[in-house]
Parts: C-alpha cells; structure tokens; sequence
C-alpha cells in the first residue's frame, strides 16, 4: 500500500508562502499585493477577493507598511493567532537578513552594492503582475455606482497630491453618505461607532512625537523609541520614511549622515520585501548588529500589534449597514490609489525599448500560461542581468 502523505498543517503552510515571498517581494507594496492575490486568491483559494480587499482596506486603515499587515491579515485568516506573526514574521525575515548583509559590506568596505540590471529586469515584470491585480481586483472593489464615483474621485485626488490617508478615509466617508443617503438614512447606533471606531489614535499625520529628544549620543533604547514612533504614525508612501529618519537621526541627533541615509533607501529599494527594511540598514551603521535589531523591532512592532487588534473587527464591519459601504469605499479608494502607482511606476519604469518589450512579455506570459509569479520576477531580473553584462 502507498503511504498517505499527510497535508502540511496551516502554520507550516503560512511559515514556508510568506518566507518564499519575502524572498522574491521586490516592485514595492503594489507588486505585493499583486503577487499574494494572484497565488493565495486564484491559484490556492485561501481567500476569496471579497475578504482579500477587505483586509486590504483593513490594512489601508492603520499605519505602517500595507503589504506587509495584510501578510499578517492572511495568515490570521489561514492558522489563527500564531499565523498572524509567523506571517509577519517570515515575510519581514528575507529582506531583513539581506539588507543586514548589505549593511556589514557598507560599514566593512565603505561601499554601497547596486543591482542596476536586477532592477531593470525585474520591475518590468513586477508592473505586468500589479496591473493585472488591479485589474482583476475591480469587480470586488467597485461594485455600485457610488463605489464607482469614490475611485474616480479618488484617482483625481492622488493626482492632486492629497495624502493617501486622507483620500482613503475621505473616500469611505463618502461612500457611507452615498449609500446611507439613497436608502433614506441609517442612524449610527452603539455597534456602527464601535466598528467605525477602531482606528487608532496615530490616524492623523504629524501626530506629535511622543518621546522628546535626548541630549547628543547613541542610545540604544532611544533608538528603538524613535523607529517605535516611526512605526507608530507613519501613514502614506514608504518614501515618507525618508522624511521622519531625516528628522530624527540626521537633523536632530547626527546619528547619520545625509550620505548615508541615501545610502540605506536605496538599499531599501532594491532589496526584496517592504521599504521599512531601511530602518535595518540605519540601525546597523548607528549601533552595529544590536542597533539594526532595536530598528527593525521598533519599526514593526506597532503593526503586528495593531493587526492583531483590527483583524477580529473585519467580519463585523462587512455585516454592519454603516462600516459595509465605509469598507466598501475604502476597498475602491484603494484600488484606485493601486492604479495611479501603476501609472506612475510605469512612466519611470517603461523609459526606454528593453524595460518596455519585457513588460510586455511579461503580460502575454501571465496571461497565456498562468505561471508562479516568482517565475516572471526571476526571468526579468536573470534577463536585466543578462542585458546589462552585454551593453
């Protein structure tokens, strides 16, 4: 008799995706989410694309790295409590291990690696997978009229400049109007305020500082206290990052250089996995191995926290009449949002014929064969590489 093997258990299962994922998570936040919609939606029917853009709007909601809480948000779904962190965990554990690397050679040889072919090769493909997302998450996104006429406004107001934040709750906001409205008025009662109410405080940009400065010199606790803070009230792009670590590490304390806060974006750029792995790289050159583990914990600490408390309110809004079309709107702001950074990744990154013929290989791949996203990641990069050898 043939042996049965035994399916792996949900945890095992959660620990090997977002490890794999870690690994080969370049594009940014957008290509993120393309990739797990595209594996852990379609192809393995862990979720359906309803729970995945409320989660994504549950993760619009909070502060901190997106993609990263919605791993957290999947893995609760998929094993539980634990699979929240080990979701979290073992997405974050790739990029941190390969920025600290990058980190040791820059302090040993003075240097920064660059992966200039990597980038050319692989974002091409990483754009095919984030516009094919976009697009096939639409029908769940934006399924009434007034959904519909929140993304609109919400493409017109990111292409105004408004903070992603505000887009997105003003969009929420509006779309409970809308719906509220046409079916003659809902009053908000003692459930609706408790699940409108979750947000947390850190909600409202330029909240401020809850820990003062100390007096010059390298403290490794006050290190973790700013990158806490950091985790805490960062909203909007990860690019933002940049802003609040040039406050805090090069203008106030002189813990960095302005070089070498350059120097650890673009590490945080073209390594796999969310750009808050920059906050790794400045740990390390400020206090070595224990300062790039007081960043890194800091900077992620308040989003395994704060996931944890909003995940169990997700089922709860999608059957209350008011937070349903507040998630609603939400859920279209961001896919909205998705599509302006589709357009704009692809004015940058579609410049010249090489970037441009690979995106479009890369969507005629995805679309006639189906494949593992890896595979499309990993063929782009290998061609980048290839293509920079020969020129």
């Amino acid at each position: 008799m043939t042996a049965v093997r035994a399916a792996p258990s949900p945890l095992r299962e959660v620990a090997l995706y977002f490890l794999r994922l870690g690994a080969i998570a370049f594009g940014g936040p957008a290509a993120h989410i393309a990739i797990m919609r595209r594996e852990l939606v379609q192809q393995r029917g862990w979720i359906s694309d309803q729970e995945f853009v409320d989660m994504l709007g549950a993760a619009n909601l909070i502060p901190g790295p997106n993609s990263t809480e919605l791993t957290m948000h999947i893995g609760s779904q998929r094993a539980g409590w634990w699979g929240l962190w080990v979701a979290g965990g073992a997405f974050l554990l790739p990029a941190v291990a390969i920025v600290l690397a990058f980190a040791w050679a820059y302090v040993e040889f003075g240097d920064t690696p660059t992966a200039e072919g990597l980038l050319l090769g692989a974002q091409p493909a990483v754009l095919a997978i984030i516009l094919q997302a976009t697009w096939g998450l639409r029908r769940a996104a934006v399924k009434s009229w007034s959904t519909a006429l929140g993304a609109a406004l919400a493409v017109a107001l990111a292409i105004a400049g408004v903070s992603e934040v505000f887009v997105i709750l003003g969009i929420g906001v509006l779309v409970v109007l809308l719906e509220t409205g046409a079916r003659g008025g809902v009053r908000l009662r003692g459930a609706g305020r408790r699940v409108l109410g979750f947000v947390p405080l850190p909600l409202v940009p330029g909240l401020p500082a809850p820990f003062a400065a100390s007096p010059p010199g390298y403290s490794l606790l006050e290190l973790f206290l700013i990158f806490l803070k950091i985790g805490a009230v960062l909203y909007g792009s990860g690019y933002v990052l940049v802003s609040f670590m040039q406050t805090d590490l090069v203008t106030n304390r002189g813990w960095l250089t302005e070089q070498q806060l350059l120097d650890a974006v673009a590490v945080g750029q073209f390594t796999p996995g969310p750009l808050f792995s920059t906050a790794t790289f400045a740990g390390y050159v400020i206090g070595g191995l224990p300062g790039a583990i007081a960043a890194t914990a800091g900077i992620f600490l308040p989003s395994f926290v704060l996931v944890a408390a909003t995940h169990p309110l997700i089922p709860r809004m999608r059957n209350s009449r008011l937070a349903a079309p507040f998630l609603d709107g939400v859920n279209a702001a961001a896919i909205a949002l998705m599509a302006v950074v589709t357009f704009e990744l692809a004015q940058e990154t579609l410049d010249a014929w090489f970037p441009a013929a690979l995106f479009v290989a890369g969507a005629v791949v995805l679309l006639r064969f189906n494949p593992n996203t890896a595979w499309i990641v990993l063929g782009g990069a290998a061609a980048g590489l290839a293509y920079q050898a020969l020129t």
